[in-house]
């Protein structure tokens, strides 16, 4: 009777664990070959906008935008680290400020490195503030 409960769980355990991984291949950001062109909006603390064009190869945002000195910042356990973007710093410990990234018009549900660009994707980075 024993054996029949571990072996159950184990079975659940695996099924659980099949579950997951089908998910992660169902909804993992696709990336796209070839040349892209991409274009990220700026939003500033003041409000003010600015556009900036990219034409690339890579499949990701985060090296696109570091290689091209819009953004700086650290990479982390997560990924890279926004600190500054457009020589703009965002220092929460001062204003509770941060970068917030968005895919088109949804805040991305991860972060630059996760976010896979596509040809003619809409990228914009915005100084929020709590």
């Amino acid at each position: 009777m024993k054996n029949k409960k571990i072996l159950l769980a184990v079975i659940a355990l695996v099924a659980v664990a099949a579950v997951l991984v089908g998910v992660y291949f169902a909804t993992r950001p696709t990336t796209q070959d070839g040349t892209k062109q991409i274009t990220v909006t700026v939003v500033h603390a003041d409000g003010s906008s600015k556009d900036f064009t990219y034409t690339t190869q890579e499949e990701f945002l985060g090296p696109v935008i570091l290689n091209e000195g819009l953004v700086e910042g650290s990479m982390g356990e997560f990924g890279l680290y926004i600190t500054a973007v457009d020589g703009e710093v965002a220092d929460y410990s001062v204003d509770q400020g941060w970068w917030a990234l968005y895919v088109g018009q949804e805040q991305a549900t991860t972060g630059a490195d996760g976010v896979a660009i596509q040809d003619g994707g809409l990228y914009k980075l915005v100084y929020t503030i709590g």
